[in-house]
């Protein structure tokens, strides 16, 4: 492997951790909180904030990063065709869907903070950030999964 693709490999997994720690952080923390009321408008919505930049960064470096790798180590055919390949367009699949939970989860609390309400927003936002930490739980694993078979 020459120093650019392990470079790039680095920064393609802190990145996918950050996202992924980030959203389940969100889900385990910072969302109970919100719906039991323990706290304010004001930082939960610049934690909301937060995570948006953590989401929407992530998602461009792993679109990049991971076109970078998917271009040095794969073929259409070896996409398409083999179980490594399969791992890969499954994943690219599930950072669609992280990123489409993300950023209605996050929409759903800025408008009700921005309304100054904590508990409902948070009851809103919380099937997709369930979803959203679902999802990157199976991301990680997916990571493993291709990782496995080198």
């Amino acid at each position: 492997m020459s120093v650019v693709n392990a470079a790039v490999f680095g920064v393609h997994l802190i990145f996918a951790a950050l996202w992924a720690g980030t959203v389940l952080f969100m889900t385990y923390a910072i969302l109970p909180t919100a719906m039991n009321g323990d706290s304010s408008p004001g930082p939960l919505s610049a934690i909301t904030g937060k995570l948006r930049t953590v989401s929407r960064a992530s998602a461009t470096l792993l679109f990049l990063t991971g076109g970078h790798l998917a271009a040095t180590r794969y073929t259409a055919e070896s996409l398409t065709g083999t179980g490594r390949g399969h791992l890969v367009i499954t994943m690219i699949v599930l950072w669609f869907i992280l990123a489409g939970l993300v950023e209605v989860g996050a929409s759903k609390l800025s408008d009700g903070f921005d309304q100054q309400k904590v508990r409902e927003p948070a009851r809103n936002a919380r099937p997709f950030l369930l979803g959203a930490s679902l999802v990157s739980i199976l991301l990680l694993l997916d990571a493993g999964a291709i990782l496995g078979l080198y």
